[in-house]
């Protein structure tokens, strides 16, 4: 069976070179996305993730969905746009045609970048003093 999926939270296309998987962090895909993407339940998504409640990161597993490297068991799982496409053809059989779009700079970032901005020159000033 082959079925199209498109991945989308723009444009660049995930066919590019093995050296560019370096991606933004929005670039990423959560389970959310990856749910919707390849149609499949929550759950179905959770059980064919690669993950262990007592090791954090584990290796490469090719018959499972590997999430990126986590430092935090608190960190949410995310997923490289090319590991779900691997998953997706390998694994389920699906021919998915993947596109990651960065989200939209809302309200919401400006304000909170521009707090950000406000916190690092407090901090700088606290630490000149």
């Amino acid at each position: 069976m082959e079925e199209d999926v498109t991945i989308s939270p723009v444009a660049k296309d995930i066919s590019a070179p093995a050296g560019a998987d370096i991606l933004p962090p929005d670039a990423y895909l959560t389970v959310d996305d990856v749910q919707k993407q390849i149609k499949r339940s929550r759950a179905s998504i959770y059980r064919y993730a690669n993950t262990d409640l007592k090791v954090l990161n584990l290796p490469f597993e090719a018959d499972k969905l590997n999430p990126e490297v986590r430092r935090d068991r608190d960190e949410p799982l995310l997923f490289h746009p090319r590991e779900v496409r691997r998953f997706a053809q390998d694994v389920l059989g699906l021919n998915p045609t993947i596109t990651v779009q960065p989200s939209e700079e809302t309200t919401t970032h400006e304000i909170l970048k521009a707090i950000l901005l406000e916190l690092r020159a407090i901090r700088q000033q606290l630490e000149s003093s």
